[in-house]
């Protein structure tokens, strides 16, 4: 799939658009690609004077995850000044870039990347809608105000794994209407899947990568967690967790095809690590935007709202690191 360039809206503070809202006022960290020698991938931070190389400290951003305290090891260090923030960000777009000079990659590296599914009430209902349709797109929408109307808003406030969840299995089970899905949505075990190896993200401005044979799919925007080998969470990013939804629709048992694909996981544009003005708390009060605009005139907005997931970003974190330390 070939990106398409969009106009951003301009700031009144003069800061570039993808900037937090707080501009440089956070930790900000990323990976570069740097021509010349030496070249290739270099862990870069955001500073209010521009875009500072810190690779010297810290080769690898896994590396830097490891510190005790990742934002303060950033703030302590010096760094070789690259570029302006607007530079970077203008030069990682996939079409028009200037090769000679430094653009954003995917700004995790020795990390596997972990996702899990269902985590929404939304989400859950419409992965039971993909598998009762069979990964027929025309069956969708009379599946939704059916399967909307049997559940009604029993989900929304719904903690997994808790007496309530039980009950309610019980009860749709007695309806023949449980699923796989309602499982891992409203069970005790999450659903965690590898969405892509190391290095295979990649960054803000590239191309995603959508599968020829599929014809029913859509992004899905998300808040990634930055975790360290200890399973601590250190820090954030935005995500699209690319979905198929009529190849995972025909049986759950191809996850791993409509998931792991070449570039269907995009990560970026920074990692924003946790200091004094930003913790996780606040990533659980998150507000993440969709904008599709498509070449032939549609237009889609979406929201996900965190503080509407129905697992803690804590335990998700904990189910994921149960059995490895990857």
């Amino acid at each position: 799939m070939t990106a398409t360039t969009t106009a951003l809206p301009v700031r009144a503070d003069g800061l570039h658009p993808l900037l937090p809202q707080d501009g440089t006022a956070g930790t900000l960290v990323g990976r570069v690609w740097r021509t010349g020698t030496p070249g290739g991938p270099s862990v870069a931070t955001v500073r209010p004077e521009g875009v500072f190389d810190i690779s010297r400290h810290f080769p690898t951003i896994s590396t830097l995850l490891e510190a005790d305290d990742p934002a303060g090891a950033v703030r302590a260090v010096p760094g070789e000044f690259l570029c302006t923030v607007a530079d970077l960000l203008d030069n990682s777009k996939a079409d028009g870039r200037d090769a000679a000079l430094p653009w954003l990659l995917a700004p995790c590296d020795l990390q596997v990347v972990k996702a899990a599914g269902v985590t929404f009430a939304s989400s859950l209902i419409e992965r039971v809608i993909e598998e009762q349709a069979g990964g027929d797109p025309s069956r969708a929408q009379g599946l939704r105000s059916e399967i909307t109307s049997m559940l009604g808003d029993s989900l929304a406030n719904l903690r997994p794994g808790s007496a309530q969840a039980q009950a309610l299995k019980t009860l749709l089970q007695q309806k023949k209407l449980w699923s796989q899905y309602l499982e891992v949505g409203i069970g005790p075990d999450a659903e965690i899947f590898t969405k892509a190896p190391v290095l295979a993200a990649v960054g803000h401005g590239q191309d995603i990568g959508i599968r020829a044979d599929s014809a029913w799919n859509n992004p899905e925007p998300e808040v990634v967690l930055a975790v360290n080998s200890r399973g601590g969470i250190v820090g954030a990013a935005l995500g699209n967790d690319v979905n198929l939804r009529d190849i995972e629709g025909r049986s759950a048992l191809l996850l791993g095809k409509a998931k792991d694909n070449n570039a269907s996981c995009a990560i970026g544009p920074f990692i924003r690590l946790f200091d004094g003005a930003f913790s996780l708390e606040d990533v659980c009060r998150e507000t993440v935007h969709l904008h599709v605009q498509g070449s032939d005139g549609f237009t889609l907005r979406g929201v996900n709202t965190m503080a509407s997931i129905s697992r803690a970003p804590a335990d998700i974190v904990a189910q994921a690191l149960t059995a490895h330390q990857y």
